[in-house]
């Protein structure tokens, strides 16, 4: 039985399910198990380049591939997982297997810290070289990535959906139930950052990584219990089919009827028909993408079922149908643009990281040294900061000035994003250039093992690079998050919301490519190698100024593209349709679509 909470109410003449809502009942346990996943996630990963540099003894670039490929698969993972979640097992038991899953990878990787045979020996300070890890130790280290992506291919496209699942869609308290499951959910979120990038981070770098790993293994293993003390109460909805088949049924018709004659009157000509039941909301026809409305365009072959549906939906599809395809084949573009909108934030998780190594991380003249991974918490609070700021107090004023709901458009949110974006690299080009120049000419004040000298410019100077990567981020990232979640058809916001992932994911793959590519290519250029270990003796302020370049084309792309895009609207106007009566034979009316 997939609703767990579920009565019956006796209609005219059959039972009809009746889902007993519990709300904010299952928050307890449905908050609690995603503070402590995100917990247990993120204070493994936030430290995870360090990890591979310091204990795996791998070479910057080597550790920064592995990341952004591991990063790449594990959000390519999340198409897979909505996939599967809304085709097959649903939520729950999505939920379920992947927190399991994520726990696993989380112990997996604990006990290559744990254990001695399980990661490369100790290398000495003073050491060039160090040995690096064997084949059947870094098997088992990716046995444990392996499994954290499962996790997260199963955990990132579910988790929102399944709490709002909670509440009554229907109802005034329900749908406040549901707007506040998210402020909480990104509470958490911000909360989780906030401590593993601070606490767990210092444990695993000051005291010791088999100790700083355990604590996030720990956490998760919390989650799983606290998620499934909850399984009797939770409202559990049925897997429904996969809405790709929809989209696929169109493109295959699309392509079969491509030799007829495109109609001058489309509402006249095409067929419309709804299923009852369905969530998705009526559309109103466009003129883009003309070329898929022959699917719905009938011929001589076609035949109506008595209830007005198509007989065969392989040959004949509804206006609807097109329509929604439609909404899907709008919004693939800003997925490019997010691709390279994010090669920044990689930057600042991977190579800021690098020079925060290298740069005087001691506040004043005491001891304590903020840990190198623990910078990034710098981005987390500029965005923390700036969104009530934005939705308090931007958001009223720029209303009043154009009228529309959200101030600014969506996509006028994501520009600005996408320009400061440019910003962020540019003065983190200028940073690393005045970090470098005082190491080679000034005193320095350490050495980094197996890097170089430490400049004595402060690592406070790298604050604004992070501030504006989260200020960015909170205009972009957020919006693109909104942007799908309402453009896409109702039955596919789980897809709509792994796109946004996937866009993390290619941004992880090419930011690999070019790291690669940069460093061999620069390897005998006049100007040296751009990327070495030593930052001090390469241009990595020139990498930078390269990733700046690339945001303005990606502006401009995106420029273009945001003239160019449609709304989706449902309408509110007349619109001729073509209807069916019940002995299958055509009738024209006029019909107002909501």
């Amino acid at each position: 039985m997939e609703l767990e909470n579920v009565k019956k109410t006796v209609g005219n003449d059959h039972d009809e399910p009746k889902i007993n809502y519990r709300g904010w009942k299952a928050m307890p346990f449905i908050i609690g198990n995603e503070t402590f996943e995100k917990l247990g996630a993120v204070g493994t990963l936030a430290n995870l380049l360090i990890y591979l540099t310091s204990v795996f003894n791998m070479k910057n670039i080597t550790a920064a591939t592995i990341i952004n490929i591991f990063n790449g698969t594990a959000n390519f993972g999340t198409m897979i997982g909505a996939y599967l979640c809304d085709t097959y097992f649903g939520r729950y038991n999505t939920l379920g297997f992947a927190t399991v899953a994520s726990f696993l990878g989380l112990q997996a990787i604990q006990l290559t810290a744990a254990i001695p045979n399980l990661h490369p020996p100790n290398c000495a300070a003073e050491s060039s070289t160090c040995k690096g890890p064997t084949a059947g130790q870094m098997a088992f280290l990716l046995s444990g990535f392996g499994l954290m992506i499962i996790g997260a291919g199963g955990v990132r496209p579910c988790n929102l959906a399944f709490g709002a699942d909670q509440f009554n869609p229907n109802t005034e308290s329900g749908k406040r139930g549901i707007n506040s499951f998210f402020n909480w959910y990104f509470c958490t979120f911000t909360f989780a950052q906030m401590v593993s990038l601070t606490l767990i981070v210092y444990v695993q770098s000051n005291v010791s990584w088999a100790i700083g790993l355990a604590i996030p293994a720990l956490l998760m293993l919390i989650a799983c219990v606290v998620f499934f003390m909850g399984t009797k109460i939770y409202v559990r909805v049925p897997a429904t089919g996969s809405p790709m088949t929809s989209v696929a049924q169109v493109l295959v018709v699309a392509v079969k009827k491509r030799q007829l004659k495109q109609p001058d009157q489309p509402l006249l000509s095409l067929f419309n028909y709804i299923p009852p039941g369905s969530i998705n909301c009526k559309l109103r026809h466009t003129d883009q993408f003309r070329f898929l409305d022959k699917a719905a365009m009938l011929t001589p072959e076609d035949h109506i079922n008595p209830d007005g549906s198509a007989a065969n939906r392989w040959r004949l599809c509804s206006v609807q149908q097109v329509e929604e395809v439609k909404c899907v084949l709008r919004v693939i573009p800003t997925w490019f643009a997010a691709v390279i909108f994010h090669l920044m934030i990689n930057q600042q998780h991977t190579y800021a990281v690098f020079q925060a190594q290298q740069s005087n991380r001691r506040l004043g003249n005491i001891s304590f040294k903020i840990p190198a991974a623990s910078y990034v918490v710098f981005m987390m609070l500029s965005m923390t900061i700036w969104i009530p700021i934005y939705d308090r107090i931007f958001v009223p004023f720029l209303r009043r000035l154009t009228g529309k709901e959200g101030g600014i458009t969506l996509l006028q949110r994501m520009g600005i994003g996408i320009g400061i974006s440019i910003i962020t690299m540019l003065v983190s080009g200028v940073v690393e250039e005045h970090r470098r120049t005082t190491a080679l000419t000034k005193p320095t004040v350490g050495f980094q093992p197996r890097r170089g000298a430490v400049s004595s410019m402060s690592g406070m100077f790298l604050i604004p690079q992070f501030a504006l990567a989260g200020l960015a981020d909170a205009f972009t990232s957020i919006g693109l998050v909104e942007f799908y979640y309402k453009q896409f058809p109702e039955n596919m916001r789980s897809i709509g919301g792994s796109l946004f992932f996937c866009a993390l994911a290619g941004s992880s793959y090419l930011s690999s490519l070019l790291i690669t590519i940069v460093h061999q290519t620069t390897q005998g250029a006049s100007t040296g190698n751009w990327l070495p270990e030593d930052l001090n003796k390469g241009r990595l302020d020139y990498y930078y100024y390269m990733i700046a370049g690339l945001e303005v084309l990606n502006l401009g792309y995106f420029l273009v593209y945001a003239r160019w895009y449609e709304y989706k609207e449902t309408g509110t106007g007349s619109a001729t349709t073509i209807e069916f009566e019940a002995n299958g034979e055509a009738k024209q009316s006029d019909k107002t679509l909501v």
